[in-house]
């Protein structure tokens, strides 16, 4: 039995009983946003996993853990988020990247030459997380 009030009107995440469903992970060293974002993920009916730094990121990766998104923060002890996504992406890690962070736009820049796909401003909104898991879903 599925409750079909849920999400009326929003249009929320219609494709997540097509078997396609999409695995997030959260990269960010403030708990609070880790919460916020994995509090989207679940509404919008995404499974998540969070880690705390870019080393972190990298290790799951290399564990063999794959994910259809990654949200990214860029400013992270330990190893941060243009390092991550650069070594994400030179171990051929073809995932997402949504730079999730706060910066200037010089920044922004260095972080997009990383190679994100995507920024936003955090922490994330449900309007923004589904645009960018509909551009996730669009390009399977």
């Amino acid at each position: 039995m599925e409750d079909q009030g849920k999400g009326k009107g929003k249009g929320i995440m219609e494709s997540q009983d097509s078997g396609t469903e999409l695995t997030a992970l959260i990269v960010d060293d403030d708990k609070l946003v880790r919460m916020i974002h994995q509090g989207l993920l679940k509404r919008a009916g995404v499974k998540s996993e969070a880690v705390k730094n870019g080393k972190e990121a990298v290790d799951i990766h290399c564990n063999g853990q794959r994910f259809d998104i990654i949200l990214m923060d860029k400013e992270m002890p330990i190893m941060n988020g243009i390092e991550a996504t650069k070594k994400l992406r030179s171990m051929g890690i073809g995932s997402m990247i949504v730079g999730v962070s706060s910066c200037t736009e010089a920044e922004k820049q260095e972080f997009m030459e990383a190679g994100i796909n995507d920024y936003q401003v955090k922490p994330l909104t449900i309007g923004v997380l589904n645009s960018i898991l509909d551009a996730v879903k669009a390009s399977k």
